[in-house]
C-alpha cells in the first residue's frame, strides 16, 4: 500500500467531512430570516480574503505553465465548481433535509468517472468498480429511510442537487487535469477567487442588499461555513486529488454522507437507523478499496 496515497485518501476524507458539515450549517442558518443568495455571499465574503492571501503568497512556481489556456480552464471550472454547484446546493437545501441532500448530491462520483473517461480517456479499473458497488450500497443503504416522497417542494430540491452533483463532478473531473499542471494550492486559490467574485456579481444583480441586517448568528454561521467547510477542505480536496487523482478521489467522497448522518443527528436532530450504520460500514470498505492499489 503506498504512503503517498494513504495520505492522499486520509486528506480526502478529512476535506469530505468538512465539507458535509456545509450542509447542516446551512439549515442551522435557515433557522433565522435569511435566504439563499445572501448567505452563499456571506461565506465568499469570509472566504475571499482568505484565497487572496494564499495566491498572493504562493505564486505559480513555473509561470510558463500559466497560459492562456490554463487561465481560461480556472475561470470556468471556477465558476462551475464552488459558484453554480453551490449557488444550486443552497437553493436546494431551502426544499429537502440536509441528509436527503447528500444522497442526491453523492451521485456525482460516477458522473466524474464518465466524464474523466469520456473527456480524458482514463480507463475505469475493476478495483474501482467494486469500490463504486460498495459504497453506493452503503448510501442507497444508510438513506433509505429518508426516500419518503413528500414535502412540499421536494423536486424543485431534488432537480437543483442534482444540478449541483452535475457540476461539481466536471470541477472534480476537470481539476483533476489541470491541478499537476500548476499545483493544488495555486489552482484551488484561483478557482475559488473566481467563484467568489461570481457569487459578488450574482448578488449584485439579484441581490436584496440587505446584508448588514441579519442576526449575529447568520454572520458566525457563515465565518464558520467560509473557514471550515470552505477554505480548508477545498485545499485538502485539491491535494487529495492531486496524490491520488479524481476518479479515486471521487469514490473516497462517498463518505461524506455518512459524515451528514452524523453531523444531522447531532445539531439538527435527525435521527439514526441501524441501516445507516451497515451502510457506513460498507462505505468504509469502499474506501479500504481505494486506498490498495490494483
Amino acid at each position: 500500500m503506498s504512503k503517498s496515497r494513504v495520505i492522499g485518501v486520509i486528506l480526502a476524507l478529512l476535506g469530505v467531512v468538512l465539507f458535509s458539515a456545509k450542509a447542516v450549517i446551512v439549515k442551522m442558518a435557515y433557522q433565522y430570516p435569511v435566504d439563499a443568495v445572501s448567505l452563499l455571499l456571506l461565506r465568499m465574503l469570509f472566504a475571499l480574503p482568505m484565497y487572496l492571501v494564499v495566491a498572493v503568497v504562493k505564486r505559480p512556481k513555473d509561470q510558463a505553465a500559466m497560459t492562456k489556456g490554463v487561465y481560461l480552464w480556472i475561470i470556468g471550472l471556477g465558476i462551475v465548481g464552488y459558484y453554480l454547484a453551490s449557488l444550486f446546493d443552497f437553493l436546494g437545501l431551502v426544499y429537502i433535509k440536509a441528509s436527503l441532500e447528500r444522497i442526491i448530491l453523492f451521485v456525482y462520483p460516477t458522473i466524474v468517472l464518465f466524464i474523466s473517461r469520456v473527456f480524458f480517456k482514463k480507463q475505469i479499473t475493476r478495483r474501482q468498480l467494486i469500490a463504486i458497488v460498495l459504497t453506493y450500497l452503503g448510501i442507497v443503504l444508510a438513506f433509505v429511510l429518508e426516500l419518503r416522497l413528500d414535502g412540499e417542494g421536494l423536486m424543485m430540491g431534488v432537480g437543483l442537487i442534482f444540478l449541483s452533483a452535475v457540476t461539481y463532478a466536471s470541477y472534480i473531473a476537470g481539476s483533476g487535469w489541470l491541478i499537476p499542471k500548476i499545483g493544488a494550492t495555486v489552482f484551488t486559490s484561483y478557482a475559488m477567487i473566481i467563484s467568489c467574485l461570481c457569487v459578488i456579481i450574482h448578488y449584485l444583480l439579484v441581490g436584496d442588499f440587505n446584508i448588514t441586517n441579519y442576526p449575529t448568528e447568520v454572520y458566525v454561521l457563515g465565518f464558520v461555513m467560509a473557514v471550515f467547510s470552505t477554505v480548508i477542505p477545498s485545499y485538502l480536496v485539491s491535494l487529495s486529488i492531486k496524490m491520488i487523482g479524481a476518479s479515486s478521489f471521487a469514490i473516497v467522497a462517498s463518505f461524506g454522507p455518512i459524515s451528514t448522518i452524523l453531523l444531522a443527528n447531532y445539531f439538527l436532530g435527525e435521527s439514526i437507523h441501524y441501516l445507516q450504520w451497515v451502510g457506513t460500514i460498507l462505505v468504509m470498505i469502499g474506501v479500504f478499496f481505494v486506498t490498495k492499489k490494483d
